[in-house]
């Protein structure tokens, strides 16, 4: 089939001050949910087919907005925790209501969100305004009913896990079995239970006994999407661990590590830094893995541990850069990545507001803008190129042009179909499949 064409579909402009910094689809795709700086949560829902117009898809519209966290300050250790959200991660829908946890660096939250469009009138014991009415003057009993009103999302929180983690929260990941999910930080990994609050399971913990050893911290976590016991972590180091919690309930030893061995050739100052793992996302069919390190995304078989299945460079022409890069802070810089919903299509982000795909079957790339300039309804996003020196097209970019404050971390990818939403720093641009 091929990579496919993506037209503009929408966008969103949050405040200046409030950055995107995570985005993630719910497991039908109605929903989509964005985390910003400020700590608030902007939940997008698809609206219904039109029927005049039988090759239009529904677009997405602002459902709900929240103020997920506060800042907080940690008075033990004269720390300042940020409201910014990290993850968001939604629950597999059980009844009309829909729940997602949302972190900061410290506390995860989980919330309610559900629709309300009758109230209930008539009551005994209270008049309209909800005051308890003086029993005296109750003189016949009568049956309440529910009147329509407009319609009305509520938001509610229900739980705050708190107090577990001595290090950043850097993922969240809700289990198969829809009971449990996982906390993980620079150094460990709690297991929770949805209803219990106030205690949580360490299931990994690479911290030393003494600190000055340390040489690695866990960067990404996830479950496995279909077997309960199975998770994967990522370190600094560039390495996976496979971790069965079927073995021990302690997962310090490892089931399977995923390593490529280095090129004692190409090795630098920056090659530490740039092998990092940034995210790992399990594939929808729980064979694969898929990994974002600085410049490149790979895909590696949960049966072959020595190297991965596919190498894609996502940015090769940065390589000679690397200083400039290491000097801006940009080499920090932790990019997202994410499959289509059939783990044909991967995709990823880049600078200068560009994001990668890559078609695993056709072995095609595509390099893709987000821009404003370039968003008019219905229009289809034009192939873009980077070159380094040489014969120069009309449409390319040069390398040495891009603009590295312009960067796209966050990408998500609706679970069926051709939607994908990008992040670009305080914008959220959704584009869909070309229109017939």
């Amino acid at each position: 089939v091929g990579l496919v064409q993506f037209s503009f579909l929408f966008i969103y402009v949050a405040t200046c001050s409030d950055i995107i910094s995570t985005v993630e689809f719910n497991h039908t795709g109605e929903l989509l949910a964005t985390g910003d700086k400020g700590g608030r949560v902007v939940i997008f829902q698809r609206e219904p087919e039109c029927k005049t117009e039988p090759y239009s898809q529904g677009e997405y519209n602002v459902y709900s907005t929240f103020q997920s966290h506060e800042p907080e300050f940690d008075y033990l250790k004269s720390l300042e925790i940020e409201e910014k959200i990290n993850k968001i991660r939604w629950l597999p829908q059980q009844n009309a209501a829909h729940f997602l946890l949302s972190t900061n660096d410290k506390t995860i939250k989980l919330w309610k969100v559900s629709e309300r469009d009758k109230r209930p009138e008539g009551y005994n014991l209270k008049d309209e305004e909800g005051r308890i009415k003086d029993l005296s003057t109750v003189t016949s009993l009568q049956v309440p009913v529910l009147k329509p009103m407009d319609l009305m999302v509520e938001v509610s929180p229900r739980r705050v896990f708190a107090n577990a983690h001595t290090y950043h929260v850097n993922s969240i990941s809700v289990n198969s079995d829809h009971e449990t999910y996982m906390s993980a930080d620079d150094l460990r990994i709690n297991l929770w239970h949805l209803g219990i609050t106030d205690r949580s399971f360490n299931i990994v913990d690479i911290k030393p006994v003494n600190m000055e050893d340390l040489t690695e911290v866990i960067t990404a976590a996830e479950f496995h999407p279909h077997h309960c016991n199975l998770l994967v972590y990522s370190s600094s180091k560039g390495t996976l661990r496979l971790c069965d919690m079927r073995e021990a309930a302690l997962c310090d030893k490892h089931s399977k590590l995923f390593e490529e061995p280095e090129d004692p050739s190409n090795r630098s100052f920056f090659s530490e830094i740039i092998s990092s793992v940034s995210d790992v996302k399990f594939s929808h069919s729980g064979r694969y893995l898929l990994t974002r390190d600085y410049l490149t995304a790979k895909v590696w078989d949960l049966n072959m541990e020595n190297k991965p299945l596919e190498i894609y460079q996502v940015h090769d022409y940065l390589r000679s850069k690397l200083c400039s890069l290491y000097e801006n802070d940009c080499i920090f810089d932790k990019f997202e990545c994410a499959w289509n919903g059939s783990d044909s299509v991967i995709m990823t982000g880049a600078y200068n507001n560009f994001f990668r795909m890559f078609d695993r079957n056709t072995k095609r790339d595509v390099t893709l803008e987000a821009s404003r300039e370039s968003s008019k309804p219905r229009a289809v996003l034009k192939p873009r190129r980077v070159c380094q020196g040489g014969k120069r097209r009309k449409d390319d970019i040069s390398v040495d042009s891009l603009d590295f404050t312009k960067k796209i971390l966050h990408t998500a990818w609706h679970p069926t179909e051709n939607i994908i939403a990008i992040a670009a720093t305080n914008n959220l641009y959704i584009f869909q499949d070309k229109f017939n």
